[in-house]
Order: structure tokens, then C-alpha cells, then sequence
């Protein structure tokens, strides 16, 4: 029996942190077109990602192939030592979502020769194109370390620091830090939670192009109120002080500086304020009534632009920066009854100029340069990948008025005014990375496992990057179609030699369900753990009703002060679904994770007729209890101004549950104790709520897990669990 026959899924998608590991990741093109920098771990099974460079050796043509070498491997520059990560760094990589170790981001100077990491705490510098790295000497631990564009110097955060050090190793300094009057709630050069969390925004401090001064980000969280998350598995352990902004209190309070890379940052007199070791100039906008930061943009196309946002994130204003005084003027202002969404990379200037962002007109998500929209209803943009001096790459997925709904479907698209060109072939899901005429393709499809990393040039076949990730031990085989009057994208899977004369099967439906998560895509490798489930017994079922993204701005602005809609969906889909597939409507049962698993809990509370049982995952259950950003942008407002929405939203509230509904059905809910995002607090007010109401539920707290499962043994048996619940609740042993 081969390797491949012994694992089983759970512990093999456990193993491979869902098949994610080995993959080729984070690509970047040197502007010179002769290699291309990523990251990829050894194998589908190692979590140490390692630097790695392929240089195109070919002619002009395009002929030839490139070749792979590796520039910094963790293993060897720690001398096999364990890695080290500091609270901070732990925190950050919380915020993104990142689960593997070793080099897990770089930065590159201008000419693409200068790469800078971090690795346990300490700082790296790799020259790209003698294969080279060395240790920078600086005082640690490092986070986020950047060269400027020139490759002389880098800049990285730590102590609550922004700090630079030439490339050579010479003169480390301080540029920005804390006063003598500046208490430890300030630091300088890091996103804060909110930016971090829920704006995509995870940098604090930008280079000029120029490479002579920085604009850094200056951030006070002592408005922000503290929790305390403990591990009741030690209690030994002082609790974690952490400063979270639930909905409806105060925000940290967030500024900009322009820091000169020697001391000087511009002007001086009232608007400079002087610090340890450097001179800084403020830049100066309404932040009473714009006070998020959302986006920052420098580069040789223009001045400084900054993205600021309302509170209500229903105004937002572009701003240009005067270098020389920090006063800014207003570029454009977008206003929204709804919300206004973010776009990660923008707005940015054009080569030429002209702004460049992504907004809501005519009812359809679309790219615009300067005053112009270059495309329409057929479209929805998802993001802008590059800007070059005759096109703007983009990615979207098909828009109301197109021809074929491509469910699923995101294609990389070449625009300009002369019309839409779509780059990526196949159904699937497609993105890019480009720098001047070379682009890396990353293409996923329904028709083989996982994702294939293609370079090309003027659009011609170059190289492949070659990924070391498993081979899944099952194969998913969904059908993607629509259901309901509202046309929900939804992906059905049976189980793997599911004949019609076997009869109806019980149905699972496993969603995400909410903003910002589509679940629904033309991905093989998407529907692995619902095929698992699939093939335990069930139909599986995978809607994205409205309120995700990928469709248009109607459909996800739906859900504005009604988040019910989700649920409401989620029915409509099931109903339909079971006209057209063996479904046993006496047995359905949902299962989800973070705002789905809000969506499972909702499920069993409030429609009791529809579902039997439900496994919720780290939910938010009193919604007063999750962030600012995400929790006022979709009720209008905080629990202060919208009390009756947060309590018909919420699982539980100070009088108990919330309008729960008979007869009482099987509850498992999973909470990681170490979540700092979705705070185990939720699962147990809402376990005390049912305890009180006589409802019996199972609870399982994960020690030492947080808003992810990394953790091998975790992960594999958070599967089992949960099929031996779902079974059990239904009926099926």
C-alpha cells in the first residue's frame, strides 16, 4: 500500500494545512523581466517556506526556460534552530491568516536585486542576483522590515519603532519612536487591528520613491477599550492584555507622518513635531470626520494619496499630500447610502497621471481611470493587479448583463480605452502578478488538483513554477449551478458512487455565507473537506446567497442592516436544490465556521423546521462583541444607535437567547480559547443562554487554538468529531 493509500483526508488536509503547503506563493517580476521572486516550502508537507528566484533564461522571443534556485532557506540561516516569534509578529500573522513558518513575506527594492525578510525576529537581506543573504545587525525583533527603493537602505519596525539601517549593515537608527511623553499604547510603522483585520490595509509606513523620506503611520490604541484572553488549560499564565474596538466604542487613533530618512521631515515650525532623533512634518486632514486610514499610495507618478474613510465608511475622500507642508487637497470623494468598499492597491495613480480606482456606478462594479469608466455591466472588478503604461490588468468575474453567469469563474482581464481583453483561458479561477511585459498566471480549475503557476511574456508561454504541493488522496467532484428566484451559485456534491437507486440522501450544507467570503468558485481543491463529508453519507450543499461577493454591488449591499437575508437563502437554496437532487429534507444539518458558523447556529435556533442539527464554528453570537469596522458598516451604526438591529442579529442577548424558535435541535460549538478576533466569549454566553433555556448543546473549547486551526492534530480530528456529531444528531449510526 503507497504512502498516499495509508493517510487518511483529514489527517493528509491536517498535514498539508489544506493543501496549501508546497505551493508556489507571493510572486514579484523584476521590472528588468529576468526573474521572477516567490516564496514555496520544500514540500506538501513542510510549513518552512524558503526564498526562491526563477530566471528566465530566454531570448526576446520567448523561447527557452527558466531556471529554479533557491536564495534563502530558514534551515540554514537559523542553523536548525527553532523558529522565535514575537507576540507581535505572532499577532500580525493572526491577522492575515498565516499559518505556515518560515520566511512568510519579503520586500524588494526598486530594481527587484534586494530582497528583505524577517526570520525569527531577526533581519535578513538577500541579493537576488548573486544568490547571497546575510544578517543585518540590529536590535530586534524585527517585523516587517522594507528596502527603499534605491536597495541602500531598509527600513523595519521594532519596539513600537520604525528603525532603518543601510544595506551594508552601517548605521542602524531610529526615525520614529516614542517620545519621553509618549506612553507604551503608542507605536509607529505597524497597521493597527482594524486596519490589519478588516481594511486589508497591513503596512504602516511607505517609501518615497525617491527613497529619502518615509511616510509612517502613528498609532495610539489607549482610546481603545482592553479584554483579557486567558488559557484556562494554565492558569499559571498572566491573561493577554489586548485592545480591541467591539462595535460602537472608541477606535485607535491613527496619524501620518512624513519622516526624513537623515532626520528631516520637511517643513518646521508649528506643523513639525519633534521626536527622539528625528524631525517629522504631520499630514493634516479632517480625521474627526474621516478618521480611518484605509489606503496609501506613493510613487513616481504623483504626490503622496491617502484613502480616508467616515466612520459610517458611507463617505470617503482621495488626498493628495504636499511633501513639503503636509497639507493635503481632495482628488475625489465617493459617497455611498450603503457602504463604501475597499480595494486593495488602490487608488493609485497611472503612469500618466490619471487616478486609478474601482467603483460602484450604474450598478455595476467598474474600473476607472481618471474620469472614465473603461468597463461595465459585463464585468464586476474584483481588483487591479497592475497598472502599466498602455493597459490596467484586472481580475473580475462576470457581471449581471453578461451573456454566461461563469459561476464560480474569475479571469484576468487586460483593459484600456480601447476595450476588454481577457487573459487567462479555461473555467477556473485566475489571478496575476505583472511587471512590464512578463506576467505570472496562477490558474485554478475544476478539472485538477490545486494551481498552476505559469510565466509569460507578451502573453506567450515562458516557464511554469513548479509547486511541491500533495495530490489530494479524494477527488471533488461539485456541480455548479443556481437555485432559487434569486439565482443563489451553488456547488452540489454526492458521494462518490452515489447511485439514483440508493435514494435520498441527508443533506449538510457547508457555507461561509457572508461578506467578503465567496465559497461558491470554479476550484477543485475549494470542495475537498465537502467532498470528505460527501462521501461520509451526505449531500453537500455550498451556497453563497446575497451578501457575498462576486456579483454585483446590489447583491452584496442586500444584506445592509439584515444580515438574515443570509439564512433566508441558504433555505431558498436548499428548496430548490431538492428538486433536482436526492435530497432527504427530513434530515439536514449545516456546519460553519466564523460567520458561518454564526449562519449554523442561527440555523438550528431560529428555523428548527428546516434544520435538525449544527456544528458552529468559532461564531459570533452577540454581535455588540465583534469589531467596529465590520459590525458598523453592515447595521449603520453601533449598538448605541441601532440597539433593536444588534439584538435581532444576535444569537443572545442580555435577556438570554434571542428569539428562539421550537423544537430545540443538536448544537456542537467549536471555540479556539486563544481568539483574539471572534473572542470565546461568544460561545459562552451563548452556551449559558441555552444551559439557562433547558437546551441541550455540546461545547468544545480548543486550548491554545485561535480564529485559525494550524495544528495538525486539531485540524484532522475537528473532522471527525464533527462527522460522528452530524451522524449521531441525524440519525445515521
Amino acid at each position: 500500500m503507497t504512502l498516499r493509500q495509508q493517510l487518511s483526508f483529514p489527517r493528509q488536509h491536517a498535514r498539508t494545512q489544506r493543501f496549501t503547503l508546497g505551493a508556489p506563493r507571493a510572486f514579484t517580476v523584476s521590472p528588468d523581466g529576468a526573474r521572477v521572486i516567490f516564496l514555496r516550502s520544500s514540500s506538501g508537507t513542510d510549513r518552512v517556506n524558503s526564498l526562491w528566484v526563477l530566471d528566465l533564461e530566454d531570448s526576446p522571443t520567448g523561447s527557452g526556460e527558466g531556471r529554479e534556485r533557491i536564495v534563502a532557506d530558514p534551515a540554514v540561516l537559523l542553523g536548525g534552530a527553532v523558529e522565535r516569534l514575537s507576540p507581535e509578529e505572532r499577532a500580525r500573522r493572526e491577522r492575515s491568516r498565516e499559518g505556515s513558518g518560515g520566511i512568510v513575506g519579503y520586500a524588494v527594492d526598486g530594481a527587484g536585486q534586494l530582497a528583505a525578510f524577517a526570520l525569527s525576529g531577526r533581519l535578513f537581506a538577500a541579493e537576488l542576483l548573486a544568490g547571497t543573504t546575510r544578517e543585518l545587525p540590529v536590535r530586534g525583533p524585527v517585523i516587517d522590515p522594507r528596502p527603499s527603493p534605491d536597495g541602500r537602505h531598509v527600513a523595519y519596525v521594532a519596539d513600537g519603532a520604525l528603525r532603518v539601517i543601510a544595506a551594508d549593515g552601517e548605521r542602524d537608527r531610529e526615525l520614529a519612536g516614542r517620545s519621553a511623553a509618549e506612553g507604551e499604547d503608542i507605536g509607529y510603522g505597524l497597521a493597527e487591528f482594524i486596519a490589519a483585520e478588516e481594511m486589508g490595509r497591513t503596512r504602516g509606513y511607505w517609501w518615497s520613491p525617491e527613497s529619502d523620506r518615509l511616510l509612517v503611520a502613528r498609532v495610539d490604541t489607549a482610546p481603545v477599550r482592553r479584554w483579557w484572553i486567558s488559557d484556562p488549560a494554565h492558569p499559571e499564565r498572566e491573561p493577554v492584555k489586548v485592545a480591541y474596538p467591539a462595535a460602537g466604542t472608541p477606535n485607535a487613533d491613527v496619524r501620518l507622518y512624513l519622516v526624513g530618512l537623515e532626520g528631516s521631515g520637511g517643513a518646521e515650525g508649528a506643523d513639525a513635531a519633534e521626536g527622539p532623533g528625528e524631525a517629522r512634518t504631520e499630514v493634516v486632514w479632517d480625521r474627526a470626520r474621516y478618521p480611518y486610514l484605509a489606503r496609501v499610495h506613493w510613487s513616481a507618478a504623483g504626490a503622496p494619496l491617502l484613502l480616508v474613510q467616515s466612520r459610517d465608511q458611507r463617505g470617503q475622500l482621495y488626498l493628495a499630500v504636499d511633501t513639503a507642508t503636509g497639507a493635503t487637497r481632495t482628488v475625489h470623494r465617493d459617497e455611498d447610502p450603503a457602504w463604501l468598499d475597499l480595494f486593495a492597491e488602490l487608488p493609485a495613480w497611472a503612469p500618466d497621471g490619471r487616478l486609478v480606482r474601482i467603483a460602484d456606478e450604474g450598478g455595476a462594479r467598474v474600473l476607472i481611470v481618471g474620469d472614465r469608466p473603461l468597463t461595465g455591466p459585463q464585468l464586476h472588478v474584483r481588483a487591479v493587479l497592475d497598472i502599466g503604461e498602455h493597459d490596467v490588468l484586472v481580475s473580475a468575474s462576470a457581471g449581471e448583463e453578461a451573456a454566461d453567469p461563469g459561476i464560480g469563474e474569475i479571469h484576468v482581464y487586460r483593459v484600456n480605452e480601447l476595450g476588454v481583453e481577457r487573459l487567462s483561458e479555461g473555467a477556473g479561477v485566475h489571478s496575476a502578478v505583472r511587471t512590464g511585459e512578463v506576467t505570472v498566471l496562477v490558474s485554478a480549475g475544476l478539472d485538477a488538483s490545486g494551481a498552476s503557476a505559469r510565466v509569460l511574456r507578451d502573453g506567450k508561454g515562458l516557464a511554469a513554477v513548479a509547486s511541491y504541493a500533495e495530490r489530494p488522496v479524494l477527488t471533488a467532484r461539485p456541480v455548479l449551478t443556481e437555485a432559487g428566484e434569486h439565482r443563489i451559485p451553488c456547488a452540489v456534491l454526492l458521494p462518490a458512487g452515489y447511485q439514483e437507486s440508493d435514494g435520498p440522501l441527508p443533506v449538510l450544507l457547508d457555507p461561509y455565507g457572508g461578506p467578503h467570503g465567496q465559497r461558491v468558485v470554479a476550484a477543485r481543491n475549494a470542495y475537498l473537506t465537502s467532498q470528505w463529508f460527501a462521501d461520509q453519507g451526505f449531500a453537500v450543499i455550498v451556497a453563497d446567497g446575497r451578501g457575498t461577493p462576486g456579483r454585483s454591488p446590489a447583491w452584496e449591499k442586500a444584506v445592509k442592516q439584515n444580515l438574515l437575508l443570509s439564512l433566508d437563502d441558504q433555505i431558498e437554496a436548499l428548496h430548490a436544490l431538492a428538486e433536482r437532487f436526492p435530497l432527504d429534507l427530513g434530515r439536514v444539518a449545516m456546519r460553519g465556521w466564523s460567520f458561518g458558523g454564526y449562519l449554523a447556529g442561527l440555523a438550528v435556533l431560529r428555523r428548527p423546521d428546516v434544520f435538525h442539527a449544527a456544528v458552529s464554528g468559532a461564531p459570533v453570537t452577540d454581535l455588540r462583541l465583534y469589531d467596529t469596522h465590520y459590525q458598523e458598516r453592515y447595521f449603520g451604526g453601533g449598538p448605541q444607535e441601532v440597539p433593536e438591529v444588534y439584538a435581532r442579529h444576535s444569537l443572545v442577548t442580555d435577556d438570554g437567547l434571542s428569539a428562539p424558535a421550537s423544537p430545540a435541535r443538536p448544537l456542537m460549538i467549536i471555540h479556539g480559547l486563544a481568539d483574539d478576533n471572534v473572542v470565546v466569549a461568544h460561545t459562552l454566553r451563548l452556551s449559558a443562554a441555552l444551559l439557562a433555556a433547558g437546551r441541550p448543546h455540546e461545547v468544545l473549547p480548543l486550548t491554545g487554538v485561535t480564529h485559525m486551526t494550524p495544528q495538525e492534530e486539531v485540524a484532522e480530528n475537528l473532522l471527525l468529531l464533527q462527522v460522528d456529531f452530524l451522524k449521531r444528531s441525524l440519525g445515521l449510526d
